[in-house]
């Protein structure tokens, strides 16, 4: 029996506060209710979720190596580390799975430090400002290439 397919979902620091961290910007979804709605959308077409977070970015770019060659996709939600993680940017560059950057928030409409990431220039997309819908965006998009990239291999 041939094993689902896993899509990785890591989420960096303080995401674990979610639904009590600043709800005006965040709201009062809790990552464990992101995580819910990961696996549901993942479930329906046959895909597993492995759902991750970490405050520690070595553990952050551990897990990314740990996953690099038996995730068929990411998504990253790197939190601060996004703005600031050139370890971050280079596990990353060493994944061949395509990457979808998450924020729950528009980054580009906050403060000056959060507009610059180095997580997108290793990304095949980036989320931001859809809310904890953003994460079901992107498992949807990978589902669709991985889907895509099964369908059109030799």
């Amino acid at each position: 029996m041939n094993a689902r397919p896993t899509i990785a979902v890591l989420n960096g620091p303080n995401l674990a506060l979610l639904g009590r961290r600043e709800p005006h910007l965040y709201g009062t979804a809790t990552l464990a209710d992101i995580e819910r709605s990961c696996r549901r959308t993942a479930d329906g077409p046959g895909f597993d979720i492995d759902f991750r977070q970490t405050n520690h970015e070595g553990t952050l770019v551990d897990q990314i190596h740990e996953l690099r060659d038996s995730a068929v996709g990411f998504v990253i939600n790197a939190a601060a580390y996004t703005h600031t993680s050139v370890a971050l940017h280079d596990a990353l560059a060493t994944v061949t799975a395509p990457i979808v950057e998450v924020h729950l928030t528009n980054v580009h409409a906050r403060e000056a430090f959060r507009h610059r990431s180095f997580v997108a220039p290793v990304a095949k997309a980036v989320i931001a400002g859809c809310g904890p819908e953003g994460y079901t965006f992107a498992v949807r998009h990978l589902i669709a290439l991985a889907t895509d990239t099964e369908e059109t291999a030799p």
